[in-house]
């Protein structure tokens, strides 16, 4: 029996691994905490689904977030503003069109709500999808943190 365990237990340890190699080279980390009041007007669309917002107060994010209800309740999401396979200049800080973002540097597209590349070119590249934040409803504020 012991012998099972450690036949089934040691793979099983060096079969994990850092999740490094997926981590975007491009953007680096930002550590920031930053509350939305629903009660405010520059925030009253986060009360339906499916309107996004732009964040871009100083110390959010990396070039800001895009803040978005995607469902009843609590469910929020927060991506970062700035493009996710470009590294951050004068043109990378995405523009809001619907629930999607454009890049201008690239011109690639983004859903909102799963934070996906859209029209990723079949050049056999590597392309990142949106950099998540952490989105939390706390009475009736959204907190996004990261």
């Amino acid at each position: 029996m012991k012998k099972l365990f450690y036949l089934i237990f040691i793979p099983l340890l060096f079969s994990c691994e850092s999740d490094s190699p997926n981590r975007n080279p491009f953007l680096p980390d930002a550590n920031f905490r930053f509350e939305l009041n629903l009660n405010l007007p520059l925030y009253t669309d986060l009360n339906n689904i499916g309107n996004p917002i732009y964040v871009g107060n100083d110390g959010v994010g990396i070039r800001g977030a895009f803040v978005m209800r995607t469902g009843t309740g609590n469910q929020f999401v927060a991506w970062e503003a700035s493009c996710p396979n470009q590294a951050p200049s004068d043109c990378s800080t995405m523009t809001l069109e619907g629930q999607n973002v454009r890049c201008p540097c690239d011109d690639f597209e983004y859903n909102l709500f799963f934070g996906q590349l859209l029209n990723p070119p079949d050049d056999g590249s590597r392309f990142y999808n949106l950099k998540p934040y952490r989105a939390v409803l706390s009475g009736n504020s959204v907190i996004i943190s990261n």
